[in-house]
């Protein structure tokens, strides 16, 4: 005797539930993947007290240049120059005696000094003419100081400059200029003769000054390194500085910087704001800006001038002759556009589509954004710049 065997099935409510938990992992999945892409790091919200790069600049000359250099006669100090420094080789130019010198330029020199930078290491140098030099293509700096802001001598620069930009002349005048001729750089064409000495290791604390300052940011800041590391690590002390509790050993502190500015944090969103830029009549709105209730109407008025010529002919038989006179069409158009509302609490996209639907240019929505601030009515810091 056989006996068939049952095959139990899964209800279908067992299916329906299953497929739910996964289109909810998935859904929660998505949620922390968009929370962890708004975060950011502190290293790109905050920077350490003290530790900034140093502006340098310094003056030298630049030589080997096809017949581009400065005009002795309108640049007298590149003249001046050359001879101070042949002196110094033991080189002396009769007095009297000009030198028309057509491949030297005097330029001046830029570089900013990096934090932590030591003796031995190079930084990039910008070279830029200070005379009457048409192009500095082909030339060579030849070794001079940069200094800092307190006249010593941080960095030496010498060596052969790259112009991204060239210039052609002809004899009628004509001229084409490529870029800027008369500016380089040199990568890497000034070697660290000095360190400029920082904060980092001194005391017990480092201080974090945020980029944008922001009360919600810092007090999230500190909140974010005390989870990580531990209470009373860290302290705002105001909308910008947070003050962090740092070990006294300096390869520790290395390490302890080394794990706070990796941390993630969301930072606190800007206030409402309307950038408008009056030259360009570039306008950017932030996405808090709200719109109390008000109507608007914006129209523009168009006088449009024609001229055309009249030829007048005499009569048959006449002593007359044909004058030509022009006679002038003056045309006056206003736009009737309609007047638009806003309701209390629009936002930004309520904005822009009732703008559109008007046909405003860039330059009639400033007119607007100006006049909705003057009446109260733009809840946002407007910024014309």
């Amino acid at each position: 005797m056989h006996m068939k065997r049952k095959t139990a099935r899964r209800p279908h409510g067992d299916h329906a539930m299953t497929r739910f938990l996964w289109i909810w992992i998935v859904f929660m999945g998505l949620l922390l993947f968009a929370a962890a892409a708004r975060a950011e790091r502190i290293k790109d919200l905050a920077s350490i007290a003290g530790v900034r790069a140093n502006p340098l600049v310094g003056y030298g000359l630049v030589v080997g240049l096809d017949g581009s250099g400065d005009q002795t006669s309108q640049a007298p100090f590149t003249t001046q120059s050359l001879k101070s420094m042949l002196q110094q080789f033991g080189i002396v130019i009769p007095p009297g005696t000009d030198p028309q010198l057509k491949n030297v330029a005097a330029v001046s020199l830029h570089a900013e000094l990096p934090a932590f930078s030591k003796p031995g290491q190079t930084i990039d140098v910008t070279v830029s003419s200070i005379g009457n030099a048409k192009s500095l293509r082909g030339g060579t700096l030849l070794m001079s100081p940069l200094k800092g802001a307190d006249g010593n001598v941080y960095a030496l620069a010498q060596g052969n400059v790259i112009v991204g930009g060239f210039g052609i002349s002809g004899t009628d005048g004509s001229k084409v200029t490529v870029n800027i001729p008369s500016s380089g750089r040199i990568p890497g064409g000034a070697t660290v003769e000095r360190a400029v000495p920082t904060a980092f290791n001194l005391g017990d604390a480092l201080t974090l000054n945020l980029n944008t300052p922001d009360f919600t940011t810092s007090q999230r800041l500190a909140k974010a390194i005390n989870t990580a590391v531990g209470e009373n690590t860290a302290r705002p002390l105001d909308g910008t500085s947070i003050r962090v509790k740092a070990p006294l050993d300096p390869g520790e502190r290395v390490a302890f910087m080394s794990e706070l500015e990796n941390l993630t944090l969301d930072p606190g969103e800007a206030s409402a704001r309307v950038i408008v830029n009056a030259r360009t009549g570039t306008v950017v709105i932030g996405r808090h800006v709200r719109v109390l209730a008000a109507a608007v109407s914006h129209g523009s008025l168009t006088v449009t001038i024609t001229e055309r010529p009249v030829i007048s002919q005499p009569n048959a038989l006449s002593s007359g002759t044909t004058v030509s006179t022009t006679a002038t069409d003056i045309d006056v158009r206003q736009d009737n556009k309609r007047m638009f509302l806003f309701e209390p609490g629009v936002s930004l996209g309520d904005i822009v589509r009732a703008v559109n639907q008007v046909g405003a240019a860039p330059g009639d929505l400033v007119a607007i954004l100006e006049a909705l601030k003057q009446a109260g009515a733009l809840r946002a810091e407007l910024i014309v710049i």
